[in-house]
């Protein structure tokens, strides 16, 4: 689903499988954060399973979608900096 830009889903949580690291496993994430996670991968021109797996790689302890969730902010937030070297944000 796609939606025009600006625009958020709304919904509860929404648990998806994703295999990362060669491991499936499942996030649950709010519809709004999983459609600001896609647009943050397509302006990066990577899969949200691949943007997921840089997040895990570099969270440290720090529970998955809480980290998911933290990237997401971060990248949207004025002054704020993304974990990763590429600073790509959402239109």
């Amino acid at each position: 689903m796609s939606l025009p830009p600006g625009a958020l889903p709304d919904g509860g949580l929404l648990k998806r499988s994703l295999v990362i690291a060669g491991h499936r496993t499942s996030v649950s994430l709010e519809a709004a954060f999983w459609e600001a996670l896609r647009r943050l991968a397509s302006a990066r021109g990577v899969s949200i399973q691949g943007l997921v797996g840089q997040i895990d790689a570099e969270r440290g302890g720090q529970n998955l979608s809480s980290a998911i969730r933290v990237f997401v902010l971060r990248a949207v937030w004025p002054g704020e900096e993304p974990m990763m070297a590429d600073h790509s944000s959402i239109d």
